[in-house]
């Protein structure tokens, strides 16, 4: 019984000290920089996406993204980036069905929605994806534009979602693409560069979306000292 007794102490002081690490770990603040053409961005990962999260940084740290393209941008709504296939794409072809052969679950928080800044996971329409899993690999980041309380209203009855009144405050002055909430997973959130989405949405297009003057990245995990002041 004394032996059966330190044993399940020594299990249980295994099981805390697993528990603390596994915690402290998905509590840390997570920042990229996404370095283009156009200036640097600057992002704060959620850890309230922990899939989502966990693929984006897997892909980072095997610099996945470093030389794709901003491949569709559309003013006062987006930028979209991360089809591998924009890699050395010829100018003019058109972009955006590339990915790898995966998706990854749907992770909604009513914490995270779709005002300036956002970062999430681009998905294939509910028609072949209703549970609306997200891209393996494709993301945008959200440029948008004010709504009016009018307009907010008139999207909750189409998409039958309902935008809470602090959310309704930073669509009315901040922005953002509330249409977009709760269908698609947010991951995180611009701390610096919106300047640098602006500047992207803006830039001259084809008729496809596609920036005419390629628009390139190279996304890499932030150091303690280069985030700290972004905290």
């Amino acid at each position: 019984m004394k032996y059966l007794l330190y044993l399940l102490i020594f299990v249980f002081f295994i099981s805390c000290s697993a528990l603390k690490g596994t915690n402290s770990a998905s509590n840390s603040s997570r920042f990229v920089k996404i370095e283009t053409d156009s200036g640097m961005i600057v992002i704060k990962l959620s850890d309230k996406t922990p899939q989502t999260t966990a693929n984006f940084l897997k892909l980072v740290k095997e610099h996945f993204y470093d030389g794709l393209l901003f491949h569709r941008v559309i003013k006062g709504f987006m930028i979209q980036g991360g089809d591998p296939d924009s890699k050395n794409a010829a100018p003019g072809k058109v972009l955006g069905e590339g990915g790898l052969k995966y998706t990854i679950p749907a992770e909604f928080d009513t914490s995270l929605f779709h005002k300036k800044g956002a970062i999430a996971m681009a998905r294939e329409n509910d028609d072949i994806n209703p549970k609306k899993a997200s891209s393996s690999t494709q993301f945008y980041i959200v440029e948008g534009r004010t709504f009016t309380d009018v307009e907010m209203n008139q999207i909750e009855r189409k998409f039958n979602i309902v935008i809470p009144e602090s959310h309704r405050e930073i669509y009315r002055t901040v922005g953002g693409a509330p249409f977009l909430d709760m269908n698609y997973t947010v991951f995180g959130q611009v701390v610096s560069g919106l300047d640098v989405i602006d500047k992207i949405a803006q830039t001259a297009k084809d008729g496809h979306d596609r920036p005419l003057n390629d628009i390139h990245m190279k996304i890499s995990i932030m150091k303690k000292k280069e985030y700290r002041k972004y905290q």
